[in-house]
């Protein structure tokens, strides 16, 4: 690849393992897949996890493996299933290329469908089919997000390989790469955030690497924050500060309204981390339970397209009704009061 070709791809693209042996993880996943191909066994494959885990540059990397460069276009096909996703591509576009052999070259073809859980049911039969027929000339590989998505029939003619979320140590080390290659500046505490905002995702984790570096030309946990629209830990102990001890329903509402308007926050957000919060608060559990199922109503409104002022006064009913008035918790501690805490078992 040309290098002012290679320097104009998103980093995700451009640091895409090229090979099994550079993936950062899944051992098992890939020892297996190289005997497959060592002793030329490979069988149909179906991966399934949640996307940035690998799924689809181990197929490529694999695909890589078993062709040569000059080889690769006419002995691959690679489809994005979520937009070809009718039964009409299945009998044309696949059946030709599953039908077809190469004259001159031996070995079997690859067929790799991306995103297979976003294909019909009527799709997802006619496939099925076509797999038993060609398994001589062709191998598939699905891969997908959500396992129930694809019918049983499909399951049980292929090896399955669950891609779990990475860990932060998987995570690190290619981190560290891409920030060397690249050569920018990214402090401890921004890396520690880059990897908690992804859970998991190292694609997310190099998208918003790279959208901080050319928005800040400095990596910080404020600003790859900032740069996602993502609450400040600041921002959720006062929001939480204001929940328990702002004794005005009105002033309360208007604080939180205020952060959210001059931050941009959505209420989503601000939900997902007040209910990590709320787990480690010293409160009793009849409390703990009862505010999480409260926050649980009022994100599953939000999920249904309720306005999020009303929901911000269901959040605050939802404190006043069930901790408020006992005890005090200050900013950046998110320990209660012994008195506070005797009160409410």
């Amino acid at each position: 690849m040309d290098a002012n070709v290679k320097s104009n791809l998103p980093w995700v693209e451009k640091y895409r393992p090229a090979k099994l042996n550079d993936l950062i993880s899944h051992e098992e996943i890939i020892g297996t897949i190289n005997k497959f191909i060592k002793e030329e066994q490979l069988p149909h494959l179906l991966f399934y996890g949640p996307p940035g885990t690998g799924k689809t540059s181990t197929i490529l990397a694999c695909a890589r493996q078993l062709y040569k460069p000059q080889s690769f276009g006419s002995m691959v096909l690679e489809l994005n299933a979520s937009d070809d996703r009718g039964i009409n591509i299945v009998r044309g576009q696949i059946l030709d290329f599953a039908s077809t052999r190469t004259i001159f070259k031996g070995g079997y073809k690859l067929i790799i469908l991306d995103e297979a859980d976003a294909m019909t049911n009527d799709a997802q039969n006619a496939l099925r089919r076509i797999i038993e027929k060609y398994t001589e000339n062709v191998r598939f590989c699905i891969i997908c997000n959500y396992l129930s998505k694809i019918i049983p029939a499909i399951q049980s003619r292929c090896t399955r390989f669950r891609f779990a979320p990475l860990s932060p140590d998987q995570i690190l080390p290619r981190l560290e790469h891409v920030i060397e290659a690249e050569g920018i500046d990214v402090t401890d505490d921004g890396k520690k955030a880059l990897m908690t905002l992804a859970g998991g995702d190292m694609r997310k984790v190099l998208n918003v690497l790279q959208s901080t570096w050319m928005a800040y030309k400095k990596v910080t946990e404020v600003n790859v924050y900032n740069c996602v629209g993502h609450p400040l830990k600041e921002d959720i102990n006062n929001i939480i500060f204001w929940l328990l001890n702002e004794e005005s329903f009105k002033a309360c509402y208007e604080k939180i309204q205020q952060l959210k308007t001059q931050k941009g926050l959505a209420l989503e957000d601000i939900l997902t981390e007040i209910h990590l919060v709320v787990n480690r608060l010293e409160i009793p559990p009849r409390v703990s339970s009862q505010l999480l199922i409260n926050l649980a109503s009022i994100e599953e409104r939000l999920a249904d397209g309720c306005v999020e002022k009303p929901q911000i006064t269901a959040l605050i009913a939802a404190f006043s009704k069930t901790c408020k008035g006992v005890g005090r918790l200050y900013p950046g501690s998110y320990a209660v009061s012994k008195e506070w805490y005797a009160a409410l078992l």
